[in-house]
């Protein structure tokens, strides 16, 4: 399952979250984030339970957008308990993405 972050929701779901999360920042204008979509999506349905998956609309939520320093789209984060691991900018395929997660 997919969840929408927001600021208002980013501290509960991600900073205070025992576990990890992997944010997806994009942007409907976005072609690359148009590809990237799927394969997230993917992933979510794939790791539910064990894996919670953000979406972040850099359009909707520049605050969150520009704490995490984004500059290129699609950005992919990978935060367990609620420390920045890895990230990853442009499209990148489902394995890579997996290996992320570990």
């Amino acid at each position: 399952m997919e969840i929408v972050i927001t600021k208002e929701n980013f501290d509960a779901e991600v900073r205070n979250y025992k576990g990890t999360v992997l944010l997806d920042f994009w942007a409907g204008w976005c072609g690359p984030c148009m590809m990237l979509s799927p394969v997230v999506s993917e992933i979510a349905k794939d790791l539910d339970g064990h894996v919670k998956v953000g979406k972040v609309n850099v359009d909707e939520q520049p605050e969150l957008s520009r704490a995490f320093r984004v500059e290129s789209i699609p950005l992919l984060v990978v935060v367990k308990d609620g420390v920045i691991q890895n990230q990853s900018v442009g499209v990148i395929p489902k394995n890579s993405i997996l290996e992320m997660l570990k």
